[in-house]
Order: C-alpha cells, then sequence, then structure tokens
C-alpha cells in the first residue's frame, strides 16, 4: 500500500467506526445509559425516615390515567418499580402517619443530539492531517425519544421536599417500557439516602 492508499484509507476507517458507533447507539436504546441527578435538603436526617405514603395529592401522569378514574400502565409501573425499590431499602409503606410522602412524575418527549464526528460546515471531520471526507447523506443531528421520571420524597411532617432525584434513558417507542420503568427508576433510587453528613448519622 503506498502512502498515497494509507492517507485516504484511515480517515475512511475512522468515518466507518465512528458512524457504527453513533447509529449502534440509537439501534440499542433499551440499553443505553440512564442520566441519574439528585439534589436534597442537607440539614434532613435522612436516616430517621422508616415509612412512607403516596402524596394524597399526586398528579395524574402523561397518559392521564387517575384523570379518567383509572390507573394507566405508565401508573402502574411506576408504583410497583417505587414500591419494589423501597422495600430493598427497609421502608415499610403506611398510610398511617408515614414520615414520607412519594410523588413521581414521568414522560416522553423527542430529543435530539449533534454526531460528534460534525464539524459545522456541512460534513464530517474526521482529525486525520486535515482530511475532509465529503459525507452527501450524513446528517449530523439524530432525533430520538426520551424518557424523563423524576421522584420527590416530600417530608411528611414538615410539607417539604426532602429529596429529588431525576432520570433519564433513550426508548425506542413511544412510552415507557415495563423493563425500563424498572431500570430508570432503580437507578434513581440508587442515589437514596444521598452520602452526606446528616445522611449517614
Amino acid at each position: 500500500m503506498n502512502r498515497i492508499t494509507r492517507f485516504f484509507a484511515r480517515p475512511a476507517a475512522l468515518a466507518f467506526v465512528g458512524l457504527s458507533l453513533l447509529f449502534g447507539a440509537t439501534s440499542c436504546a433499551t440499553t443505553s445509559r440512564v442520566g441519574v441527578s439528585s439534589d436534597f435538603d442537607h440539614s434532613v436526617n435522612f436516616r430517621a425516615y422508616k415509612t412512607w405514603a403516596w402524596y394524597p395529592q399526586q398528579q395524574p401522569d402523561t397518559e392521564g390515567g387517575p384523570a379518567k378514574g383509572y390507573e394507566s400502565f405508565l401508573d402502574k409501573r411506576m408504583r410497583a418499580a417505587v414500591e419494589t425499590e423501597m422495600q430493598k431499602k427497609g421502608l415499610t409503606y403506611s398510610e398511617t402517619n408515614p414520615d414520607l410522602y412519594i410523588a413521581y412524575s414521568a414522560k416522553v418527549e423527542e430529543k435530539q443530539s449533534v454526531s460528534p464526528y460534525y464539524n459545522g460546515l456541512g460534513y464530517p471531520y474526521y482529525g486525520y492531517g486535515g482530511f475532509y471526507g465529503r459525507g452527501y447523506g450524513y446528517t449530523p443531528v439524530t432525533e430520538y425519544k426520551a424518557g424523563t421520571v423524576i421522584i420527590d420524597f416530600v417530608d411528611a411532617h414538615r410539607k417539604e421536599l426532602a429529596w429529588r432525584g431525576q432520570g433519564q434513558a433513550q426508548l425506542d417507542q413511544q412510552t415507557i417500557s415495563e423493563q425500563e420503568t424498572y431500570r430508570i427508576v432503580g437507578s434513581i433510587l440508587g442515589t437514596y439516602p444521598p452520602q452526606d453528613t446528616n445522611a449517614r448519622r
């Protein structure tokens, strides 16, 4: 292989690998990473919470189940997933004078992502020797569906928000499946209780 052939071969190989990773990620939505974040009241002793119940004024989810007088599939999945995780953490469900109220929201939104191989000039840049590969038919923006779940822990006695966790994952359909619900909820509640001085005391 001469120098000119080697010069063009390597960028082409890098382009193939890059595009394979990009499209591979979009085709495997059910195994996508769950992005999780949380925030909490640093004055709260979370170890003191032993019992919980559903927030009495829980808002209907985006499928509108409770507003129609029955639970949607997403509502049932969310409640089952949260109950499973709370049992794992040793917290007991009790509607009589609970320590915590739990509320949640869940929705699916259309999102867009820009390929990291796009240089903003109308064609991809593969970062090798100044070579620019003309990407005819190349689309730098990928559209996908994202499921977002927010879980709130409200101090039942003070009536104040004590902890909030949020998780988001790429989906391959317009609703959050049972498997994805358990995976997202498990990832969010995996960050509870928060690692703080008061939380550990």
